[in-house]
C-alpha cells in the first residue's frame, strides 16, 4: 500500500517531512481546484504507456490513499473536531519496519462525560478496523479512575507493507465530535540502500522494485468485476478509497455518451518532459461555439506560454516549457458542455557527478559528506544504512545545499554514527562509510573524598583530556537533577553541586565519561547532630491512647552518625525487650510499644537521643483513656399509670474522656431482655421513661457514653411498679342530715386501674372560706380552695361508700368532697354540688315494696326467707311488723332494720309462717302502711279413696277424692301407677293428671292389677300413694261392655284473670308493655283504660291479645304516661277489672342507674335531690 503524501510542486534542495494528509496543495488552497461534479477522470488505460502507474501515484499522493478532496460538509466536520475538547492526546504518525509492531494511543478526558465515549479506528474514509481484529490487529481500551481518562490503544503486530497509509480516528459523545487522522509508514528491513524511483523517493513511498511484479491495471479488474468482489479487490490491491473510484468509473461511462458540442475531444491524459511543448486539441461539432480553456478550474489567458490557434473547426492550444506546476488537469468548455484531461510532466533524471567518500573521525568531532550532482538545487535524499535521514530542527543531521553541491553534516559524531551513507537522485546514487572512533582519555584533576556538615554546600569535581559527557552516578544508582543538585558540564571540566548537604547525600559518588569505561570514585560523609522530631504530636506533646489497645509510639530522629535512643519513666530506664513497656530503635526512628495499654500507663515518658556530635531529649505525655466506669444504680423518684421519673449520679471515673451523655434501658423484672429507650444521648442526669404497662413491674439501669466508648450498665434500681391514681368516685349525694352530723354516699370510681381501690377520704369544709368556681370536666360545682382548710372527716381510709361527719355545728353550711386512694395516691376529688345545712329535715315515711313482694311471695317449706323492704324518712322513723293483724313472734322470725330498710328473715320456713305481713313506718305524725303476703308450701298428702269403678275387656275405671292436705299449694295433677299382682312392680300409667277419675287401658288379659295415686302440686308428688284396697281381674271370657252415659259438660265459664297486673316503672323514652293473662268461656273481650278512661285510636298504644295472654305496649312513654293502667274482660257470664300503677321515670340517668344494679328507691332519692337543687333542668 503507498504511503500517504502530498503532491509537491515548488521543490526546495533540502527534503522536508510530509506535511499532514488533509492539508491540501497550495493551488487547492487558492482556490484553482475544479469543483467535485464538474471532474471529469479517465482510467489509467487511456495515458500513454508507462504513464498508468505513475498517474495513480499522483492521485494517491495528492489525496492521501486516493481520497477525494474534501467536501462543505467535510471542512465543517474537521472544523468541529478542532473546536471539541475530547481528546486529551491524539495518535501521531508513526513508523515501522517489516515485521514489527506499532501502537496508537489516544485518550479522552472523562471529568464532563456520564458515560463512556464511542471510539472508532477507520484506514482511509471508509474501512472500518473493528471487523479487522485479529492477529495483526488488536483494540484495547483503559480507564483509570484517578485521572478519569480514557484509554484507547489501536496496536498493529507485525505490520505489512500494504498496512502503510492513512488512518483516522473518530470519537463521538452525545452531540459531541472528534476527530483526528495520522499516517504509518513501513520500510523494508533490508540494510542495502533500495533501487527507488525518485518521483516515488519525493513522495515518501516505500521503493518497490518495478520488475518484480507485472504492472495490474485495477480499473480493468473494477469495470469487469461482479460488484460483490469489489471489497475483495480493494482489500487485496490496497484501495482505500474504493467509493471515489467507483464514483469516477461512473463519470468515465458517462463520457462514453456522444457529446453534441465536440466532434473530437481531448485525449484522456498527456506526458511531456520538463522544458517540452504539449499540444492540446478538440474538434468542435459547431464551429460557431466560443471556446475557453481551463487549468485547475482557472480561465487560460494567451501568452507566450499559452498559444491557441483555430483549424476549422479544430481548437489547439500549445504549453511551451513545461515546467513541473504545469503538471495539473485541464479542461476545454463549449457552450454548456465541456471535456478535460490530464497532463503528466516528467523531469529528466539527475546524475551524480561527484561520489561519496569514506571518512575517519573521532567522537565529538563535525563530520561532513559531500557529493555533487549535475543540477543546480536538485533534490537528492540521504540515507543511513538504508533508511531515510530526515533532517529537521531537533534533528543532529543536518544538510546543507550549494549549486550543485551538496553536504551532509553530522554535529558531535558518536560512534553510533559509525554506518553506511548514501546518497541518492533520480538517476544516481552514491554510499560510502563512516567510522567514529574514541580518543584516548586522560584524568588531569580526580575527584577527592569529601566530608561536610549537614546544610552546607557539596562540590566534587574532576577534569579530564577530552570535552565528552558523562554520567554521575550515587551508589550505583544515577544521579538525577533537581532544584538542590546540579551537574555543571563546561569543556573538560565536569562538577556535581549540592546545596544544603542532608543524610540522604552521603554516599560513594562516581563519574563515568562516555564511551570510556574509566571511573572517578569519590566518598561523601555527612555528619548531624541528633534531633527528635516531634511534628505529629500536640502542642503539649500529649498522645492519647485507648485503654485495652497496643500503643506504639514511633519518634522520628535525626542525626549522623544515627544516634542512641533511651527511653524512661520517672529516672526508670525502659529497656528493649519481649515486656509488655518496651523499646524500639532503628536508624531513623525509635518506637515506645506498651501492650495492652492500661490506666497506671498514663504519665510523662522522657526520649533521650546521643551520639558524637551532640544530645537531645524530649518529654512525651501519655494519657490512656478508657470506657466510663458504670454509674451508680438510678433513683426512681415518681411515678405514673405508665411513666416514671429517674435520675442517677455521673460515674466516679469518667475514663479520662468527658462523659458525653447516659443510655436508658429498661427491662420487666421477670424478664431477661432490656430495651433501649433512647437513641439520642441523654444529656441530664434525669429521664422520663414512658409507654410502660400498668402495674407490670420494671427495673432501669444506665450506660455511659464517652468518646471511647459505652461503660457497662449500672446496676438495675429498685424494681417499680407503673400506677395511675383512680378517676374520682361517682353519685356523691346527701343520705341523711341531723342536726350535727351529715351522712355522705357515693359510688366507685369509673376507672380504677392496676393499683386497685385502697379506701375513700371524705373532706369537708365550712360555706364562706371557698370561691366557687364552675369546673369543666363534670359540669358541676367546684370549689377553690387551699388545701389546709380541707377537714379530713375520717383519719384512717374507708373501704365503704356511706360515711357521716359528726361534731358539726347546727345550722352551719358545709361543701363535701370524696377522694379515692390507692397505692399511686389520692384521685381528683369528688365535689358535692350544693352547700349542705347542718339541720335534720322532716321527711315523711315512704315504704319501697321491690316488685316481686309485691305479689305473693311463695317458698317451700325449709328454705330461708329473706325479705329487704327499702323505706325512706327522717329522723330515723319507727318501724311496727305485724302478721295477720298479731304480733310477730321473734322467736321465730328475725326483724332487722336499718336506717334505710328492714328485712324478714326466717331460717327454715315452716307452713306456719305463711299469711300477711303488715310493715307500719312512721316518723312523727306522718306514717306508711305496706303489707306483704307470704306463702310457705309443700308437697302434698296422697289422695284420700281410691276406687275401682269398672272393669271391662282390658280397661279399668279408677277415681278418687282430692287429697286431705294440699301442702297449702294448689294440685296441679296426679301421677298413677299400676303393679302386677304376680310381681308388685309398680310402673306409671298417666303422669300430671289432673281429673279425680281415670280409665286404664291396654292391660294384659288374664292378669290381676293393683293400682295406686300420687297427688302433685308446684313442689312435687306426695311422699306417698293411696292404692285401691281391691284388685282389678282381667278376665279371659268376654263381657258385654256397656257404654257409660255421660252428661254434657259445660265449658262455660265467666272471666278470670289468671296473671294480675304488676305495678311497674318505666323509663322515658324507651317502650314499657304491661301483661296480663285472662281465661273465660265465652272469649271475653278485653278494653284498655287509663285513668278510668278506655284507650281508643291512640296510635302511642298497641293492644295484643293471644292466647289468653294480653299485652298493652307504650311507645315511647314521657313523665305524663304515668298512671292508673286498667284491664276490663267481659263475657256473657259476667265482668272483671285489674289495675295497676306505671310510673314513668326520666332520662338515660335512671336508666344507667337501673342497669348498675342501683335500687330503684335509691335512684328517685338521688334524682330528687337532684331536682330539688337544679329545679331549672327538670
Amino acid at each position: 500500500m503507498p504511503e500517504p503524501t502530498k503532491k509537491e510542486e515548488n521543490e526546495v534542495p533540502t527534503p522536508a517531512p510530509a506535511p499532514p494528509p488533509e492539508e491540501p496543495n497550495k493551488e487547492k488552497e487558492a482556490g484553482t481546484a475544479p469543483p467535485k461534479d464538474e471532474e471529469e477522470v479517465f482510467p489509467p488505460n487511456a495515458l500513454p504507456p508507462g504513464l498508468c502507474s505513475r498517474a495513480l501515484e499522483r492521485k494517491d499522493s495528492e489525496w492521501s490513499l486516493g481520497e477525494s478532496p474534501a467536501t462543505e460538509e467535510q471542512e465543517k466536520q474537521n472544523a468541529n473536531s478542532q473546536l471539541s475538547t475530547l481528546f486529551v492526546e491524539k495518535p501521531q504518525t508513526g513508523k515501522v519496519k517489516v515485521g514489527g509492531n506499532i501502537t496508537f494511543i489516544a485518550k479522552v478526558k472523562a471529568e464532563d462525560l456520564l458515560r463512556k465515549p464511542s471510539v472508532k479506528w477507520f484506514k482511509g474514509k471508509w474501512m472500518d478496523l473493528a471487523s479487522k481484529a485479529g492477529k495483526h490487529l488488536q483494540l484495547k481500551e483503559t480507564f483509570e479512575r484517578q485521572s478519569r481518562v480514557y484509554t484507547f490503544e489501536m496496536q498493529i503486530i507485525k505490520a505489512k507493507e500494504n498496512y502503510a497509509g492513512n488512518y483516522r480516528c473518530e470519537v463521538t459523545y452525545k452531540d459531541k465530535f472528534d476527530s483526528c487522522s495520522f499516517d504509518l509508514e513501513v520500510h523494508e528491513s533490508t540494510g542495502t540502500t533500495p533501487n527507488i524511483d525518485i518521483r516515488s523517493a519525493f513522495k515518501r513511498r516505500e521503493v518497490k522494485q518495478q520488475e518484480e511484479e507485472p504492472e495490474i491495471d485495477v480499473w480493468e479488474l473494477l469495470k469487469n468485476a461482479n460488484p460483490n468482489e469489489y471489497e475483495k479487490i480493494a482489500f487485496q490491491y490496497g484501495i482505500t478509497d474504493l467509493r471515489g473510484m467507483l464514483k469516477r468509473l461512473k463519470r468515465m461511462r458517462r463520457v462514453e455518451k456522444k457529446s453534441r458540442a465536440f466532434a473530437k475531444i481531448l485525449d484522456p491524459a498527456y506526458q511531456i518532459d520538463k522544458g517540452g511543448r504539449v499540444r492540446f486539441v478538440v474538434e468542435l461539432a459547431d464551429p460557431k461555439l466560443e471556446v475557453k480553456w481551463f487549468k485547475n478550474g482557472q480561465e487560460i489567458r494567451p501568452s507566450t506560454k499559452y498559444i491557441f490557434e483555430h483549424k476549422g473547426s479544430e481548437r489547439i492550444m500549445f504549453i511551451n516549457n513545461c515546467a513541473l506546476t504545469d503538471d495539473s488537469e485541464y479542461y476545454v468548455t463549449a457552450g454548456d458542455e465541456k471535456c478535460s484531461t490530464e497532463l503528466f510532466v516528467r523531469e529528466p533524471p539527475i546524475m551524480v557527478t561527484k561520489l561519496l567518500e569514506d571518512t575517519n573521525a573521532y567522537c565529538g568531532e563535525r563530520v561532513e559528506l559531500e557529493c555533487e550532482v549535475s543540477e543546480d538545487d536538485a533534490n537528492v535524499k540521504w540515507f543511513k544504512n538504508g533508511e531515510e535521514i530526515i533532517p529537521g530542527p531537533k534533528s543532529r543531521y543536518k544538510v546543507k545545499v550549494e549549486g550543485k553541491k551538496h553536504t551532509l553534516i553530522i554535529e558531535g559524531a558518536t560512534k553510533a554514527d559509525s554506518a553506511e551513507y548514501s546518497v541518492m537522485t533520480t538517476g544516481g546514487q552514491s554510499s560510502a562509510k563512516l567510522s567514529v572512533d574514541l580518543r584516548p582519555l586522560k584524568i588531569l584533576t580526580p575527584l577527592t573524598d569529601q566530608t561536610v556538615k549537614l546544610g552546607k554546600e557539596i562540590c566534587l569535581k574532576c577534569e579530564i583530556s577530552e570535552n565528552i559527557s558523562g554520567k554521575w552516578t550515587k551508589n550505583g544508582l544515577p544521579v538525577q537533577e533537581g532544584d538542590r543538585l546540579k551537574v555543571v558540564h563546561k569543556g573538560r571540566i565536569h562538577k556535581l553541586v549540592i546545596d544544603s548537604a542532608l543524610i540522604e547525600d552521603e554516599g560513594d559518588y562516581v563519574f563515568t565519561p562516555d564511551a570510556y569505561s574509566v571511573t572517578l570514585p569519590a566518598k561523601v560523609h555527612v555528619i548531624d547532630p541528633p534531633k527528635i522530631i516531634l511534628d505529629g504530636l500536640d502542642a503539649d506533646n500529649t498522645v492519647t491512647v485507648i485503654a485495652g489497645n497496643k500503643l506504639r509510639l514511633e519518634i522520628p530522629i535525626s542525626g549522623e552518625p544515627p544516634p542512641k535512643a533511651i527511653w524512661s519513666r520517672a529516672d526508670k530506664a525502659i529497656t528493649e525487650g519481649s515486656g509488655r513497656i518496651r523499646a524500639e530503635s532503628y536508624p531513623d526512628s525509635s518506637s515506645l510499644i506498651i501492650d495492652t495499654a492500661e490506666r497506671d500507663d498514663s504519665g510523662v515518658y522522657k526520649i533521650n537521643l546521643k551520639n558524637e556530635a551532640g544530645e537531645a531529649y524530649a518529654n512525651i505525655k501519655i494519657k490512656v483513656v478508657d470506657i466510663p466506669d458504670p454509674p451508680v444504680a438510678p433513683n426512681v423518684t415518681d411515678v405514673g399509670d405508665d411513666w416514671c421519673i429517674m435520675n442517677w449520679e455521673p460515674p466516679v471515673y469518667d475514663g479520662g474522656s468527658p462523659i458525653l451523655g447516659y443510655f436508658i434501658e429498661r427491662k420487666k423484672k421477670q424478664s431477661s431482655r432490656w430495651m433501649r429507650l433512647n437513641f439520642d444521648l441523654c444529656k441530664e442526669t434525669t429521664f422520663e421513661p414512658k409507654k410502660m404497662i400498668e402495674g407490670v413491674a420494671y427495673e432501669v439501669r444506665i450506660f455511659a457514653v464517652n468518646a471511647i466508648g459505652i461503660s457497662k450498665p449500672s446496676m438495675p434500681s429498685k424494681p417499680f411498679v407503673p400506677l395511675a391514681v383512680t378517676s374520682p368516685p361517682t353519685l356523691l349525694a346527701v343520705d341523711s342530715v341531723t342536726d350535727t352530723t351529715v351522712t355522705m354516699k357515693w359510688r366507685p370510681p369509673d376507672q380504677i386501674g392496676a393499683a386497685g381501690l385502697d379506701g375513700y377520704v371524705l373532706e369537708y369544709c365550712f360555706e364562706g372560706s371557698t370561691s366557687e368556681k364552675q369546673s369543666d370536666e363534670n359540669g358541676e360545682a367546684a370549689y377553690d380552695l387551699p388545701a389546709e382548710n380541707w377537714i379530713v372527716a375520717n383519719t384512717d381510709l374507708i373501704d365503704k361508700t356511706k360515711f357521716t361527719i359528726t361534731g358539726l355545728p347546727t345550722d352551719a353550711k358545709i361543701f363535701v368532697r370524696v377522694k379515692a386512694v390507692n397505692a399511686a395516691g389520692a384521685s381528683e376529688p369528688k365535689y358535692y354540688s350544693q352547700p349542705i345545712l347542718v339541720k335534720e329535715v322532716i321527711e315523711p315515711p315512704k315504704i319501697r315494696i321491690p316488685r316481686h313482694l309485691k305479689q305473693t311471695y311463695i317458698r317451700r317449706v325449709g328454705e330461708a326467707v329473706n325479705l329487704v323492704i327499702p323505706y325512706q324518712g327522717k329522723p330515723r322513723p319507727e318501724l311496727t311488723w305485724k302478721k295477720d293483724g298479731a304480733e310477730i313472734d321473734k322467736n321465730q322470725i328475725n326483724i332487722r332494720n336499718s336506717e334505710t330498710d328492714t328485712i324478714i328473715f326466717i331460717r327454715k320456713a315452716e307452713r306456719s309462717h305463711s299469711g300477711k305481713y303488715d310493715l307500719q313506718v312512721k316518723v312523727e305524725k306522718f306514717e306508711e302502711n305496706a303489707s306483704i303476703d307470704i306463702q310457705i308450701v309443700d308437697r302434698p298428702g296422697p289422695p284420700q279413696v281410691v276406687k275401682i269403678e269398672d272393669v271391662w275387656g282390658e280397661n279399668v275405671a279408677l277415681s278418687w277424692t282430692p287429697p286431705k292436705d294440699d301442702g297449702n299449694a294448689a294440685i296441679t295433677g296426679y301421677t298413677i301407677q299400676k303393679a302386677d299382682k304376680k310381681s308388685m312392680e309398680w310402673f306409671t300409667v298417666i303422669e300430671h293428671y289432673h281429673r279425680t277419675n281415670a280409665t286404664i287401658t291396654e292391660l294384659v288379659i288374664g292378669n290381676e292389677y293393683y293400682f295406686r295415686v300420687f297427688a302433685e302440686n308446684m313442689c312435687g308428688l306426695s311422699e306417698d300413694a293411696t292404692r285401691t284396697k281391691e284388685s282389678a281381674v282381667i278376665a279371659k271370657d268376654g263381657k258385654v261392655y256397656k257404654n257409660p252415659v255421660y252428661e254434657d259438660f259445660d265449658f262455660t265459664e265467666a272471666p278470670m284473670f289468671t296473671q294480675p297486673l304488676v305495678n311497674t316503672y318505666a323509663i322515658a323514652g324507651y317502650n314499657a308493655t304491661l301483661n296480663c293473662s285472662v281465661r273465660g268461656n265465652p272469649k271475653p273481650k278485653i278494653t284498655w283504660m287509663k285513668n278510668k278512661v278506655a284507650i281508643v285510636d291512640d296510635p302511642r298504644y298497641r293492644m295484643f291479645s293471644n292466647q289468653g295472654v294480653c299485652t298493652l305496649e307504650i311507645r315511647k312513654p314521657s313523665p305524663y304516661d304515668g298512671g292508673t293502667y286498667c284491664c276490663k274482660a267481659v263475657n256473657d257470664l259476667g265482668t272483671v277489672e285489674i289495675e295497676c300503677k306505671l310510673e314513668v321515670k326520666g332520662g338515660l340517668s335512671f336508666c344507667r342507674l337501673l342497669l348498675q344494679g342501683v335500687p330503684p328507691n335509691i335512684i328517685d332519692s338521688y334524682l330528687r335531690d337532684l331536682q330539688s337543687s337544679n329545679p331549672e333542668e327538670y
